[in-house]
């Protein structure tokens, strides 16, 4: 028997068109940026139910857009058939104006773009139960149902309509069932049901929910499914919904990485912002954040306040507290930090020490050097095993133009030196602190530039005058 109905789930998805709406204003969020464009885990909640309606492979997806325009278009690049709904008539017309581009689709499944915790197994299996010709409706129950359109059942608990929050009575604002307002239904079906619709209610607007009484009057099959959590069902219309939505989309994650093995000092205090990717045996410390594409080797050690984007680490390197990682890439049983900053473009060997308050950018460092005080190394090429001092600088930058720096291998730069680019340091060559070098240092040659001390005997500050 699970055989059959896997089987009979994946015919109907080979079929399947999602429409997900994503037309709201979102006036409630206070905000210019359109309601489906506001972040949860770095991206928008639109992607995320992108996503799950991708995960079921199904013959198209239709996003409807309104408030917002191209810019909901440019910031969600997803294969997807977008149709504008140039008026906000309700959720019913926003259907209707997706109906003329479903080709030839056998079902139908609505999501809704402010609703980005939906998982593709809860809509798998809400596909599963609806069966070949019924409609299926994600319901779930609720302590508080203020403000969702009630489930209304008969004697025998047959669903027979859906009324909506501002439409009930008193006696079905009591009922604690509430329609989530995704549902899937069979294309045929759900066409003929949208072109019934009016928009005689409180609102105004045509209710795709009126479909529920239409489909029980035709004699189809209305069947319920709720979901495993009900944060997949909650629809995002204000700010403290927004940080509500990401605090539970964080510790799923953090359960996904404490799942495969990850040590988190506190699971609260972890943002994850895109695709992470972890060996065994990781550490990570608390208010630690990791954006975009990241991949941790074994046993990385990640401490406390560190931001880590699009980057990856070697087995057994360490990142010390407050660090900020941004595209590049650390080699293995390296050492990043405290207090140290890697700009885009940067390339660490091996064995590698990135100290308190260094900066480097665009630059590769060899296996076995070091850079551990106060430096600014940007667009250079450090080789092999070389030592730079406390307050090293490249000049990189004439005011128009970048310039690159390039050390040797077991060359030794002394504190408080300025390379000003393009120079070179050659292998083995020492450049004495204190040091500006604008002309090439050669190979296993002691270099510097200093003016002669001199000592002014009786010399005297100056005073103030009384």
């Amino acid at each position: 028997m699970a055989k059959t109905g896997v089987a009979s789930v994946a015919l109907t998805m080979s079929k399947l068109s999602v429409i997900i709406l994503a037309a709201g204003q979102g006036t409630r969020m206070r905000s210019g940026l359109p309601k489906v464009l506001h972040p949860v885990g770095g991206r928008p909640m639109l992607a995320h139910v992108i996503d799950s309606a991708q995960a079921l492979a199904p013959e198209r997806v239709l996003v409807v857009y309104g408030h917002g325009g191209e810019q909901v278009r440019e910031a969600v690049a997803a294969d997807a058939v977008w149709v504008q709904q140039a008026k906000q008539l309700g959720t019913g017309h926003a259907v209707q104006q997706a109906v003329p581009h479903l080709g030839d689709t056998e079902r139908v499944l609505v999501l809704y773009g402010d609703v980005p915790l939906i998982s593709s197994a809860t809509l798998e299996q809400l596909i599963a139960n609806a069966g070949q010709d019924g409609l299926g409706l994600l319901a779930a129950h609720l302590d508080d149902p203020s403000g969702y359109g009630r489930i209304v059942r008969n004697a025998d608990g047959d669903v027979v309509r859906i009324v909506e929050h501002k439409d009930a009575s008193d006696l079905e604002l009591g009922i604690r069932e509430i329609n989530t307002g995704i549902l899937t239904a069979p294309r045929a079906h759900l066409s003929d049901w949208l072109s019934r619709l009016r928009s005689d209610n409180a609102q105004g607007e045509y209710y795709l929910t009126d479909v529920i009484a239409m489909a029980v009057a035709d004699g189809v099959a209305v069947r319920t499914s709720h979901p495993r959590d009900n944060a997949e069902i909650v629809g995002i219309n204000n700010k403290a919904q927004l940080a509500y939505i990401e605090r539970h989309y964080q510790r799923r994650q953090a359960e996904r990485l404490m799942e495969q093995g990850v040590t988190l000092m506190d699971a609260a205090r972890l943002d994850i912002r895109g695709d992470v990717s972890v060996g065994q045996d990781v550490t990570i410390d608390v208010n630690v954040v990791l954006e975009g594409r990241v991949r941790l080797g074994d046993g990385v050690t990640i401490g406390a306040n560190c931001v880590i984007r699009d980057s990856e680490l070697g087995p057994g390197t360490q990142v010390l507290p407050m660090s900020c990682i941004e595209d590049s890439v650390v080699g293995a049983h390296s050492r990043v930090g405290p207090f140290s900053r890697l700009r885009p473009g940067n390339t660490l060997a091996d064995h590698t020490h990135i100290g308190n308050f260094v900066e480097i950018k665009n630059s590769e460092v060899g296996s076995g050097s070091k850079i551990n005080h106060l430096s600014y190394v940007g667009d250079t090429t450090v080789g092999q095993r070389v030592n730079i001092g406390a307050g090293t600088i490249t000049c990189n930058y004439d005011g128009a133009n970048k310039h690159r720096t390039v050390i040797g291998d077991d060359a030794f730069i002394g504190s408080d030196t300025q390379l000003v680019a393009p120079v070179e340091v050659g292998t083995g060559a020492t450049v004495g602190a204190g040091s500006t070098i604008t002309r090439d240092a050669p190979p296993n040659d002691l270099t510097l530039s200093r003016a002669k001390q001199q000592t002014i005997s009786g010399w005297k500050r100056p005073q103030k005058k009384k």
